[in-house]
């Protein structure tokens, strides 16, 4: 993925591949109790090793066309990601998140990114569905899913088990039809 504007801020989305893992690791240290809240990426992401195991798993969803990842950048600086978790182009169904290190929130920054990859997957991949995937308690995250559009389709009840306690998921979705108007 090429880099891509997202606006007139200076704010960027591009490639976030495993050779850049000790930037990666940095952004998720300056986030780590941030993103930590309501995302797993804090436990998986602890050191360089592992940091660029996450950022090669993505590397290997995107040749396999099952997945991507990419950089929210601000000034030339990592602050956050959009990535399609799940990617299925034969069910035309994917699932979309994202995170931000505290410096970057308020600005819009994962609506413009995750708007940006959302179009990709449903203009460029044929996607019909693009989930999200959220916890109740995270209202910036339901906001997003609000301003893209999202319809909540329901909850699932105590069915994500993290950090040794059952939380609720909610589920909001985006059809192609809905998305292209």
């Amino acid at each position: 993925m090429h880099s891509t504007s997202l606006g007139d801020d200076g704010a960027e989305l591009g490639s976030l591949e495993p050779g850049r893992a000790g930037e990666f690791l940095a952004h998720v240290d300056r986030g780590r109790e941030f993103i930590g809240r309501f995302n797993g990426l804090p436990d998986v992401v602890t050191d360089l090793e592992s940091s660029r195991a996450f950022l090669r798993a993505y590397a290997d969803k995107a040749a396999s066309d099952t997945g991507r990842i990419a950089g929210i950048r601000v000034d030339g600086g990592l602050v956050g990601a959009v990535v399609l978790r799940r990617l299925d182009v034969g069910q035309a169904i994917a699932e979309a998140g994202c995170w931000l290190e505290p410096s970057a929130v308020g600005r819009g920054l994962v609506t413009r990114a995750a708007r940006v990859l959302i179009d990709w997957a449903v203009r460029e991949r044929k996607i019909h569905r693009v989930e999200w995937w959220v916890s109740p308690e995270n209202e910036p995250s339901i906001a997003v899913a609000r301003r893209l559009g999202m319809t909540k389709d329901g909850v699932l009840r105590e069915s994500y088990l993290y950090r040794g306690k059952r939380h609720d998921e909610e589920i909001w979705s985006v059809l192609a039809p809905d998305w292209l108007r």
